[in-house]
């Protein structure tokens, strides 16, 4: 927790120019806490979130009421997209049945020589208890607190008379009190950014955490299946749903090898799958539609919707692009199939399935195009 320093932990997103894609990690979800989330079932590992992470951010978002009475909204998605900026749900770790996760997690030194993104020093101030330093401060634990802020916050989240910063579900718990502060309502959009920019004092921070959190709110619903061309295209899609990414896979008959190799370096020619315009070009085959093969290409279909029109231009069924450049076609290094209700449905990044992401999961929106 950056209570005292503007100090990014950002995750960089590397988007590949070619075919396609890539979308930040996303959960299929289920019904939260107060106010929170929807959906079934919470699949842990669909989500990309460890069971017992994602158990601590569940009862952390239940409990927090018993703290802070006056806080509403708070919700297990918000806890996941601050612990995924911060630790990647604790990732290379082991978590105990009672939370416990080792090796524990420390952030470098914050005295001040640049290292990890401090310019400031902070004598210690734990005496090493937390962060096994005694001279400079270092964040603690998968939500990255200070020591000091800790102390302030913490709270006992599994009943075993010890809190810590290392205990995930103490952790969890205390970063659903800080976040809430005097009784905030984070079922306002205003309020739950003011909530992350206390948290880590950068709006680039606030952005990226909301934009997980919108990820891991977005799916449980079923989308609507509109009618008529468009009704086949979206069915299309839906129904490819799990289908692994594969570089330079897919295209009008269905799933395929692909091509070697992804900026991340997966080999297509051992995956059967969709690249995100090899879905595209399925999903529009189906209506008797045949699409360019990449995603760049894909924008000259049809009627273009440019990206100053807004997100509120799109209707199911439409194309929906991200570029370097708003205004440039050849930049265009994503494209999804708009569902509705600011979801799409696409085919995001190697390691990746077929599934349903906010419109919003990428930054570069370069508006969408309409082949129907």
């Amino acid at each position: 927790m950056r209570t005292k320093r503007k100090m990014g932990c950002l995750l960089v997103l590397l988007l590949a120019m070619a075919a396609c894609c890539t979308v930040p990690v996303l959960l299929s979800a289920e019904a939260g806490q107060q106010g929170g989330g929807q959906g079934g079932p919470v699949d842990a590992k669909a989500a990309g979130i460890p069971e017992r992470m994602l158990s601590a951010y569940t009862a952390g978002a239940t409990q927090v009421t018993e703290h802070v009475p006056g806080c509403k909204g708070m919700r297990w998605q918000i806890l996941a997209g601050i612990a995924r900026v911060e630790s990647n749900h604790a990732a290379g770790r082991q978590t105990s049945p009672a939370g416990d996760i080792s090796p524990p997690i420390t952030g470098p030194r914050l005295d001040g020589s640049g290292a990890g993104g401090n310019t400031s020093a902070f004598p210690d101030t734990d005496g090493g208890r937390w962060d096994g330093d005694t001279a400079y401060e270092r964040a603690v634990g998968p939500f990255q607190f200070l020591p000091e802020t800790f102390r302030s916050y913490g709270k006992d989240g599994n009943g075993d008379k010890t809190i810590s910063p290392h205990n995930a579900d103490d952790a969890a718990v205390s970063a659903a009190v800080y976040l809430c502060g005097g009784g905030r309502n984070l079922n306002n959009r205003e309020e739950l950014r003011a909530a992350v920019y206390v948290y880590n004092h950068s709006q680039a921070y606030v952005d990226d955490v909301v934009a997980g959190i919108d990820r891991y709110d977005s799916l449980g619903a079923s989308p609507n299946v509109p009618s008529g061309n468009a009704g086949v295209v979206v069915a299309a899609a839906l129904a490819q749903q799990g289908i692994l990414y594969s570089w330079g896979g897919g295209g009008p008959s269905g799933a395929t090898t692909g091509i070697c190799c992804s900026p991340g370096g997966q080999d297509g020619r051992t995956v059967t799958g969709f690249d995100c315009s090899g879905l595209t070009q399925y999903a529009y085959a189906k209506a008797g539609i045949t699409l360019p093969r990449t995603a760049a290409t894909q924008a000259g279909a049809g009627k273009r919707i440019p990206a100053s029109a807004g997100y509120s231009a799109l209707q199911p069924g439409d194309l929906v692009f991200y570029g370097y450049s708003p205004t440039s076609d050849a930049s265009i290094h994503h494209v999804g199939i708009y569902l509705g209700d600011g979801k799409m449905i696409n085919a995001p990044r190697p390691g990746q399935r077929v599934r349903i992401d906010p419109v919003t999961a990428l930054s570069d929106y370069a508006g969408g195009a309409r082949p129907l």
